[in-house]
């Protein structure tokens, strides 16, 4: 799938859905994200969930020249699943900013230690943040973007309805979870 500026709405237009829209997206948004234990969130990335980031920063930008747009959708096209992956933004999510200071500080590298478990088939580790590196030698990010890349096998198991779980074996953060059924059916969608 390709984001093309041809597939946005103008900032008028956006404006009228904007309000009206915003259940529908908040539905899809939460059928495609996972609760990893409780402070690891994945929200798994699709063209609806880019176009409408697009459409977010246009309007709040008040971008509506070419390039403007063009450069918006450099930023965000390459978060769309490409059909051999999953791409997912993840938060760590600690409401308390000492707590989360700190958790941040033990947490590093816990976006490479993030998995996708296809039932039968290996763990698909995440390949986190190409853009560009977002943890110090004193703490990870609170935001990681991650690609996991599933095999064909892997594909073809999960078309055919296959069970898949996430997990992490971060030394500070093991978590798994069975992606419930209605995610997975959706996630799956991404997959060709």
């Amino acid at each position: 799938m390709t984001i093309t500026a041809d597939k946005l709405l103008s900032l008028e237009a956006y404006a009228k859905i904007r309000a009206s829209s915003r259940p529908a997206f908040i539905a899809h948004r939460r059928l495609r994200s996972v609760q990893l234990g409780e402070h690891l969130n994945l929200q798994f990335e699709d063209e609806t969930t880019v176009l409408r980031q697009i459409q977010e920063m246009l309007h709040i930008e008040k971008i509506f020249e070419q390039e403007g747009i063009r450069s918006e959708i450099e930023a965000y096209a390459a978060l769309v699943p490409d059909g051999t992956n999953w791409k997912a933004t993840l938060l760590i999510e600690y409401p308390d900013p000492n707590e989360r200071k700190r958790e941040l500080g033990r947490l590093i590298g816990v976006e490479d230690r993030v998995f996708v478990e296809v039932e039968g088939h290996a763990r698909s580790y995440a390949i986190a943040d190409e853009d560009l590196d977002r943890e110090t030698d004193e703490k990870t990010s609170a935001v990681h973007f991650l690609r996991f890349e599933i095999a064909r096998p892997a594909r073809e198991a999960l078309r055919a309805g296959a069970s898949a779980r996430l997990g992490c074996d971060h030394t500070h953060y093991p978590a798994h979870i069975a992606i419930a059924p209605e995610t997975l059916a959706s996630l799956a969608g991404d997959l060709r």
